[in-house]
């Protein structure tokens, strides 16, 4: 058997030139690449002649579980480097990993996350050992600047001491123990024939010692998913954006255009290369880099370089020369090239600018050839048939049944977070009388990555748009604004078929809702599109029943133990009770309970330790459901609950629920507050008024009408609603009378009645 197992760290340029370099030597038979299995039938694509970076996307879902993952290729990955240098000896190849949708990648959002990471103790001890900051240093001290002559013996030396004797995780072991199965596969049916293995060098200690006994030499079979599961791959344009670990990429090396010139030039240009363009970005952004500032850049680097005993200046040398030349300020955070994963909030704006060069701006691009999922071709032609495919500008008028289709697909397309667009104009709430939306569309380099991603939830985009939004509902929990969004959203793209458990997740999420006003706020928009829509062809749906009558229960629960006897009124807490009332009168059938509701609204009337706004507001609807439970005269009601401190409050709640109470109660409450002293009226006044907002303007024109004619008065009750004088000062001055009537009587200078 002629093994070569090629442990490398993913996107390594001395890696890639190892594998080209062994490939070209040994010419093998066989070419195996740790990747995706399932794509062994589609190598041909990755081949294809791909402006790099490009990545393998795969996107899983089943009942419990919705998994994305990516698989970065750039031109000096080593496993990318392997494919065409196998190609062009004429090897067989092969990926010989698990799918990236296998449970042993649950955790992994990238396949090649390093796995150095997960033994952080060994390579503390080794970047203390070596005086450098952290694994990238360490990496570009010990292997990257190296030369080439004796590369894979530092590479074996170095992934031993990171793998050492330490037993691998369940994940790990379930792979290695699947992609030795295709290295003795392999090597069975090369005979004498070489073969060279390329995988993470965290993996070849235990490859090695797996492929060296005895074992199985059949070709392992691909895992299919589980029934009912679905899953797919497909080819997608990266980014170095989205590849540079700054960004918050799991695996190998940061500054990925600084790595390209590595690749592609050598230490010396690409050290070159990065102090030019660090010094363009900053003079872009207005950042003063003077001639000088870059001499002494390169001078720093280069004496940093001979002080670590670098053969030309590395990375960090390079960052550490300019950082020292631009920055004169103190630092409050480490310079990001010092520590590991994205950049600190607080970070200087020049070594962000210094950061952001490094990690360039070069995007993927796939070859027409490549194949793409099923949802891109269904979008390309939702767009073409209604004229929006295009960039401009689009009015949408929801009465007209062609723009609802075009709203319904730029919807969808927005809950899928496909870039390019916009809406600027249109219904918020549900509640809003708007009629027409304002769309701005544009090209956008990532769309295509975007609507191949989104492929992994479905391959219509209506589909799409419910697994998404499905999950939206899942992940809301009892964040009732999350929850109120998707459904939102939901009524907006025209999405009716949400998997068979949407109606127990909504109740789910309703029943840990916390706040009775987002509450009251959930249960009257989604009532309103329950009631109304025809617009939104959301009226009568049972999925939105559901949230009715789970966010009333939920009110109805949680008000009666809500304590607070000397709370102030507060609006959202009463227009759920408000909410409540209306499911009762108007969606009873969804299961809105009349004689719970009845019954709870009655003792949470009776209750003084309630908060008087829910009192009064639940003494309106018990009123309204005639319980038996609570005083039947409303005058009597308002008597027993009228206090200078909470009496305002009491009536905004009643008032909110039942206004048409007025008709009983006015000339008493007028009784009521004529009998409160100046300064008990000072204090209930602010209520009062707060109470009496909730009457139209109409209504209380003729309140006014009626208080006028109480006291044998003509005139217009709007009089009353325009006073000159704000009702504060009138109060204050009435107290300042009384005050100085009570000192001039008790000096005896006023007789009882004197100023009546």
């Amino acid at each position: 058997m002629s093994l070569t197992v090629i442990g490398v760290r993913h996107h390594s340029p001395a890696c890639a030139r190892l594998v080209a370099s062994t490939i070209a030597a040994v010419r093998p038979a066989w070419v195996l690449v740790e990747g995706p299995a399932e794509m062994n039938g589609r190598i041909g694509e990755l081949l294809l002649e791909h402006e790099l970076p490009v990545a393998v996307f795969t996107g899983y879902a089943d009942e419990q579980r919705r998994h994305a993952s990516w698989a970065p290729f750039c031109d000096y990955s080593p496993e990318w480097v392997a494919l065409r240098a196998g190609r062009e000896v004429g090897a067989e190849l092969r990926f010989i990993d698990l799918p990236a949708w296998h449970e042993a990648f649950a955790e992994r959002s990238n396949r090649y996350a390093d796995a150095e990471l997960r033994y952080a103790e060994v390579v503390e001890r080794l970047c203390a050992a070596f005086g450098v900051d952290n694994t990238d240093a360490l990496w570009d001290h010990v292997i990257e600047l190296e030369p080439a002559e004796g590369a894979a013996e530092r590479l074996a030396a170095y992934f031993d001491l990171i793998r050492g004797s330490s037993a691998a995780g369940a994940s790990d072991t379930a792979r290695e123990a699947y992609m030795a199965g295709w290295i003795r596969a392999a090597c069975a049916a090369a005979g004498d024939r070489p073969v060279v293995a390329v995988v993470g060098g965290f993996h070849r200690p235990a490859l090695l010692r797996a492929v060296s006994g005895d074992g199985p030499a059949e070709w392992p079979q691909v895992p299919q998913p589980p029934a009912g599961a679905t899953a797919g791959s497909y080819l997608v344009p990266y980014s170095f954006r989205r590849l540079d670990a700054f960004a918050g990429y799991q695996s190998g090396m940061p500054s990925p255009d600084y790595y390209q010139r590595l690749w592609e030039a050598g230490p010396v240009e690409a050290g070159r290369h990065l102090i030019t363009a660090v010094a363009g970005r900053l003079r872009r952004r207005g950042q003063p880099v003077s001639t000088a500032d870059l001499i002494a850049a390169r001078a720093g680097a280069e004496a940093l370089a001979r002080l670590r005993g670098h053969h030309h200046p590395a990375r960090v040398d390079v960052l550490d020369g300019l950082a020292a030349a631009l920055v004169n300020e103190a630092l409050d955070v480490p310079l990001p090239w010092s520590v590991r994963g994205e950049i600190a909030t607080g970070q200087h704006p020049a070594v962000v600018e210094m950061t952001a060069a490094l990690s360039g701006e070069r995007v993927g691009r796939l070859h027409p050839d490549t194949p793409l999922p099923r949802l891109v071709h269904a979008v390309t032609a939702d767009l073409e048939r209604l004229g929006l495919d295009r960039p401009g500008e689009f009015t949408v008028d929801l009465l007209k049944p062609e723009d609802q289709a075009r709203s319904r697909v730029l919807h969808r397309l927005r809950v899928l977070a496909i870039p390019g667009f916009e809406r600027s104009i249109g219904p918020a709430t549900g509640l809003d009388p708007v009629l027409a939306e304002e769309w701005t569309v544009r090209d956008h380099e990532h769309r295509l990555v975007a609507l191949i991603e989104a492929g992994g939830y479905g391959a219509t985009l209506e589909s799409a748009a419910a697994a998404r939004l499905t999950q939206r509902i899942e992940e809301a929990a009892g964040d009732l604004g999350r929850l109120a969004g998707a459904l939102f959203d939901a009524a907006l793209g025209g999405v009716t078929e949400l998997v068979a458990d949407v109606p127990a997740r909504l109740e789910r999420g309703v029943a840990a809702g916390t706040d009775l006003g987002e509450l009251g706020r959930v249960l009257a928009v989604t009532l309103a599109l329950w009631r109304h829509d025809r617009l939104l062809a959301t009226a009568g749906s049972a999925t939105l029943g559901t949230v009715v009558a789970a966010a009333a229960r939920r009110i109805l629960w949680l008000a009666e133990g809500w304590h607070g006897a000397g709370a102030p009124a507060d609006p959202p807490r009463i227009r759920a009770v408000v909410a409540v009332r209306d499911a009762l009168l108007h969606a009873a059938e969804v299961g809105v309970d009349r004689a719970a509701t009845a019954a709870v609204a009655g003792r949470v009337a009776a209750d003084r330790a309630a908060p008087p706004d829910l009192r009064g507001a639940f003494y309106g609807l018990a009123r309204m459901l005639a319980a038996s439970t609570v005083e039947a005269d409303p005058a009597a009601a308002v008597r027993g609950a009228f206090a200078a401190g909470t009496a305002g409050d009491w009536l905004s709640g009643l008032f909110a629920v039942a206004r048409e109470s007025i008709g009983d109660t006015l000339d008493l409450i007028d009784d009521l507050v004529g009998g409160l002293g100046a300064d008990d009226f000072l204090v209930a006044l602010p209520a009062l008024r707060q109470a009496f907002e909730f009457f139209p303007p109409r209504e209380r024109e003729s309140i006014g009408e009626r208080l006028l004619a109480r006291r044998g008065l003509t005139g217009s009750g709007r009089d009353l609603l325009r006073a000159s004088v704000a009702p504060q000062i009138v109060a204050a001055g009435l107290a300042l009378d009384e005050r100085v009537e009570d000192r001039l009587a008790r000096a005896g200078l006023l007789a009882a009645g004197d100023l009546g």
